[in-house]
């Protein structure tokens, strides 16, 4: 069975790589899903500040399980049983080496919406995952919702 790793950062951008991973599901792709987040480390700052690394790395912990409570909601009310991974570090290496420790074969992540000019001088996640991973990537660009009127009188 596949397993796919979802990339989740709380953003809506990121539940449009949940959405097209239950998408896949629903159109009978059998594999099992890896919810991943990953937090920045802590700054100086915070480091200076706190003095408590156990602490720190405690609240990165809840703040990802935070981020990942519409993920999770998505899953669950459609009866997808997932795991979940929480990292710290460089978002996109992490990324990548979640999904090797997790033993993925296919990594989902939601695309940012930057221009050409913007991702091209700044990179992105999406994009430097896809370079760094060694199994498939696929970059879930975000749909634009369109409201229809109701015509109806």
């Amino acid at each position: 069975m596949l397993k796919i790793l979802v990339a989740v950062d709380g953003s809506e951008l990121s539940l449009d790589g949940v959405q097209h991973t239950l998408q896949l599901l629903k159109q009978g792709l059998q594999a099992s899903v890896v919810l991943a987040h990953v937090q920045e480390p802590a700054t100086l700052y915070e480091l200076v500040t706190s003095r408590d690394p156990d602490l720190i790395a405690a609240a990165s912990v809840e703040a990802g399980e935070h981020l990942l409570a519409s993920a999770r909601a998505l899953l669950d009310a459609a009866g997808v049983a997932y795991e979940t991974d929480i990292g710290v570090g460089d978002v996109a290496h992490t990324l990548v080496d979640m999904a090797e420790r997790n033993g993925a074969d296919l990594v989902v992540i939601g695309a940012k919406g930057h221009g050409a000019l913007s991702s091209a001088l700044l990179g992105s996640v999406s994009q430097e995952v896809a370079r760094a991973s060694a199994v498939p990537v696929t970059i879930v660009k975000h749909a634009q919702v369109v409201e229809l009127l109701d015509t109806e009188d």
